[in-house]
């Protein structure tokens, strides 16, 4: 389960709200998804869900866990893949995967067992003894996908996870974010590819200018806004939301 409770980031000292007073709740099981413009708030929202940012106002909850207060419980919940897939060049994708099992205290059958799972199920079993530095941008998107995965986290969380994928790896991706939530875990992922969001999540939440403007599921959502797909739904009230501003 993921809370957030009032949740506000504020950057600098002009006092403006890149993020601004969200709340909302992810049941575990569920595959939710996160979408908004560029600038919106998403990746300030996602970083303060694991940890990187503490917000100005308001408690992010893990599994009931306050993420600020205790980052290191939180954290062992949660499986992340950041926007951008940085991952440390000079290691060898074997050297990254061991090093984020050895901080996770993953045993060694496990880690095993789960690399043999995902560097199979990704194509990269091949590749996972090569330095990182010769990775294509595919390649690093699915090791830092693998490495989310090696401690079997309940909460899985992305930033525009399809980012660098060929149709291919995102099909397989997508299918396993299906499969974590169909064994009780959690997925939590921003997209700017809305037909993706529309056909895989339980729930959408939009945010937009750092303001939650609707959340739901896709029924819902097309109910309140008379609306017929997701992409109408999201121009309507993002378009609503900038006009609103300008006034």
């Amino acid at each position: 389960m993921i809370e957030f409770i009032n949740v506000s980031k504020e950057y600098g000292k002009s006092g403006k709200r890149a993020v601004d007073d969200i709340s909302f709740r992810v049941e575990t099981g569920e595959l939710f998804g996160f979408i908004g413009p560029n600038g919106a708030g998403k990746t300030t929202t996602i970083r303060m869900l694991t940890g990187t940012l503490t917000p100005t106002a308001g408690r992010v909850l893990v599994d009931g866990i306050d993420v600020t207060a205790d980052q290191i419980a939180a954290k062992k919940k949660i499986g992340f893949v950041p926007d951008g897939a940085d991952v440390f060049d000079r290691l060898s994708g074997l050297e990254y995967l061991n090093f984020l099992a050895d901080m996770y205290g993953v045993s060694a059958a496990d880690r095993k067992a789960r690399m043999d799972k995902y560097l199979s199920l990704f194509e990269l079993t091949d590749a996972v003894g090569n330095r990182v530095a010769s990775y294509s941008k595919g390649m690093r998107q699915k090791l830092a996908t693998i490495g989310a995965l090696i401690h079997d986290p309940d909460i899985w969380v992305m930033d525009e996870p399809m980012m660098g994928l060929d149709p291919k790896a995102a099909f397989i991706l997508k299918e396993e974010m299906k499969r974590q939530c169909d064994s009780g875990k959690t997925v939590f992922f921003s997209t700017h590819v809305l037909e993706v969001a529309e056909k895989l999540c339980e729930k959408i939440a939009v945010i937009n200018q750092g303001k939650l403007i609707a959340q739901g599921t896709l029924e819902q959502l097309k109910s309140a806004e008379h609306a017929d797909s997701l992409e109408q739904i999201f121009l309507e009230l993002t378009d609503a939301e900038s006009e609103g501003e300008e006034a």
